[in-house]
């Protein structure tokens, strides 16, 4: 079966690539283990010269990587260039850091007894990786992987081809040695191949419930660590005394980033109801003011979704929420153009008993529920299957700070919205949306 890239604001198609067979998947991980074995032994100087030679291709070809990641899923090329600058940083951030991070911890006990904690590369860490983010999510985690001596093979998601190949590339422009990363243009039915292989020792997914059940399933069958990073619906808790001002800022970033296709995005706007009205009106204003078009375009803020399915998806989604007594302030519809576009959509009247209370809108829907006080809000905030992230917004920041340590999630900003970062990397998460992080 043949790995197709389409256009998604055209429906044209770029290319086609033909997927792997299983003898030329034990052949690539062989491959990377020869080289990661030789890797492990350089010198933590070596592999930082070698990021920083990383970081120097990215910014060369930042503008290049941006047109490709735009054409092929749809990011605006603002927000494309700026992901390649992101990674270029996460490159600096582990070539300065890396060898402060692995060094050895020396503990003493009340009998002066002295032990040792030592890191050692696993091998090779396998990634099963999203095209929500083309290029970050597999520089995440494949930088700190390999500043810490491992190999690194990954599946990237089937519409990001383009992508998969290119980073490869850049790793060998920068210096790495050919094969220390290796793309498997794999069907899904190869997945456990590639986790049973020997030389595999470590699993890294971010995607969708399903795909991280069945990766981990596998995982575990196989004795292997494995980190989760899967799906959200992070809550926007909007307290009385909140800048509203600089909230709704946040709000629109935050939600519409990426034509809202990002799993730590807010996608719940939970607000009091002293400063709802005022939220409300000023959230749909500029919904309303979102720029549609190619990504291509500078001025345009939202792209289309990424594959034709997602849309649909998201339409299905907010037709059986607006079924079951929500209303739509604005868009809720597929625009009459090209493209795989949904309309920057704000829905009210969401409520527990509708069925897309438990389900995450990946893409530009927001979800706006009133609450009669803070106990409320944060009770709402808790009702939801996911815990990746979440955000509180208060002038007073002890307020802020006794709801936020009592929402269910892996991380809470006060007065920000939640994003990755490369200082804070090994994510954390709450519920069942996500497990675990590895050492070295």
């Amino acid at each position: 079966m043949p790995f197709v890239s389409l256009n998604p604001t055209t429906e044209e198609l770029i290319k086609e690539y033909r997927s792997i067979s299983s003898e030329e998947v034990h052949a690539q991980l062989s491959m990377t283990h020869q080289v990661q074995q030789h890797w492990k032994t350089t010198s933590f100087a070596h592999r930082s010269q070698c990021f920083r030679q990383l970081n120097d291709v990215l910014m060369a070809e930042r503008d290049e990587l941006a047109l490709i990641m735009t054409t092929e899923m749809g990011k605006p090329i603002k927000e494309s260039r700026s992901e390649v600058e992101k990674c270029a940083q996460l490159c600096l951030y582990y070539a300065d850091q890396g060898e402060k991070f692995l060094q050895a911890e020396t503990l003493i006990n009340e009998d002066n007894v002295v032990a040792e904690i030592n890191y050692f590369p696993l091998g090779l860490v396998f990634g099963v990786m999203p095209w929500n983010f083309p290029l970050w999510q597999v520089l995440r985690f494949s930088v700190p992987a390999i500043m810490a001596g491992n190999g690194v093979v990954f599946k990237h998601a089937p519409n990001v081809p383009q992508n998969a190949i290119k980073i490869v590339e850049l790793f060998v422009k920068a210096g790495f040695p050919e094969h220390l990363i290796s793309h498997l243009m794999i069907e899904d039915e190869l997945v456990k191949e590639v986790i049973n292989s020997p030389h595999v020792h470590a699993i890294t997914v971010t995607g969708s419930d399903r795909a991280g059940r069945a990766v981990a399933s596998l995982a575990g069958a196989a004795l292997k660590k494995c980190i989760l990073e899967l799906g959200g619906s992070d809550p926007f808790v909007v307290l009385e005394d909140a800048d509203i001002a600089w909230t709704l800022n946040q709000a629109m970033t935050s939600r519409f980033t990426n034509c809202g296709q990002a799993c730590i995005s807010a996608k719940r706007f939970i607000v009091v109801k002293e400063l709802y009205d005022a939220f409300k009106s000023q959230l749909v204003a500029l919904t309303k003011e979102l720029t549609v078009g190619n990504p291509i375009d500078e001025s345009v803020k939202i792209g289309p979704l990424a594959r034709r399915d997602l849309r649909d998806q998201l339409a299905k989604q907010v037709a059986l929420a607006i079924d079951n007594g929500a209303v739509a302030l604005t868009g809720g519809t597929i625009p009459a153009m090209p493209g795989w576009y949904y309309e920057p959509t704000v829905l009210e009247n969401v409520t527990p008993s509708s069925p897309v209370w438990n389900q995450e809108l990946f893409g530009p829907v927001a979800i706006l529920i009133k609450a009669d006080n803070e106990q409320q809000a944060l009770e709402l905030a808790n009702d939801t299957p996911y815990g990746l992230g979440s955000s509180v917004w208060s002038k007073n920041i002890d307020r802020a700070r006794t709801i936020a340590d009592q929402i269910e999630a892996g991380a809470t900003f006060i007065n920000s919205l939640v994003r990755s970062d490369p200082a804070s990397e090994n994510s954390r998460t709450s519920k069942p949306c996500g497990l675990g992080h590895f050492s070295a």
